[in-house]
């Protein structure tokens, strides 16, 4: 990529402001389009120009993006699909025209069609991994603590039942305790679904977090973050299995710190 100019199309979380960082550091001139209700307001202190948008306002973020020179983009951090559903939700022109033209409703479907808008307005949605290798999970146990058999047992029938809930777009954890599916994860999120499966559980919970077989890097990475921990220590989940290579982890220091004195184990396989 020859441009040192990149646009950063920002969801949730601490990724958006964790690849703006590295992007900086690299002499990127990072153009944020973030969305309101959604992106951090902390992110417009790590980029050079930041703009908010309503999530129905596709048109005037593509007019932002294309007016400050940004040819080539990155989608992190996520963009919740509830935002689809809100009472006061209004499309613009161009939106509308790409949801009325979708198959389904799937996040890979809506993000799919968008990054192909952005290519015919000639900005190229890239992997929003390229500046990050560095953040992505090593295989082998991260943690002090190794699984139990037990908690082995559950990871691999875990790990079968996430690729097959990924393969069909539903989402990329499950919530597992003897071999017993207790949660997937839907549009609710990743937290959501661990504190629910967590709390059915009572203790003792498996989070199996893998990526999609036919996964796209340019959106819907897998990440796990501190919040992704809190959670688990929150509702007395024990283990959590990650997908080596292929999931980011935001702030490795402080996730290991938190299972460590909650007696988490984290594993990448």
């Amino acid at each position: 990529m020859q441009t040192k100019i990149l646009g950063l199309i920002a969801g949730n979380g601490k990724f958006p402001i964790i690849f703006a960082q590295k992007a900086r550091s690299q002499n990127y001139k990072v153009i944020a389009a973030g969305i309101k209700g959604d992106t951090s307001f902390l992110l417009k202190y790590f980029v050079s120009e930041h703009s908010l948008f309503k999530a129905g306002e596709l048109k005037k973020l593509f007019s932002f993006l294309k007016e400050k020179g940004v040819t080539h983009a990155v989608m992190a951090g996520q963009v919740s699909q509830r935002n689809l559903f809100k009472k006061d939700v209004v499309f613009d022109e161009e939106f509308q025209a790409i949801f009325d033209s979708l198959k389904d409703r799937k996040a890979d479907t809506i993000f799919s069609a968008i990054a192909n808008k952005l290519k015919e307005n000639g900005i190229e949605l890239v992997d929003s991994t390229f500046l990050l290798k560095d953040c992505l999970a090593a295989k082998g146990i991260l943690s002090d603590r190794k699984p139990t058999d037990e908690e082995l047992l559950d990871i691999e029938f875990g790990k079968e039942i996430a690729k097959k809930m990924g393969a069909v777009d539903v989402g990329q954890t499950v919530v597992i305790k003897r071999k017993a599916i207790v949660a997937i994860e839907a549009m609710e999120g990743t937290d959501k679904a661990i504190y629910r499966g967590g709390k059915i559980a009572k203790n003792g919970a498996v989070v199996v977090k893998m990526s999609k077989p036919n996964q796209d890097l340019r959106f819907d990475v897998p990440v796990i973050g501190p919040r992704t921990i809190s959670v688990m220590k929150k509702c007395s989940a024990s283990c959590l299995a990650i997908e080596a290579g292929k999931t980011l982890i935001i702030d490795k220091e402080t996730c290991l710190k938190i299972a460590n004195l909650a007696g988490i184990c984290i594993i990448s396989i």
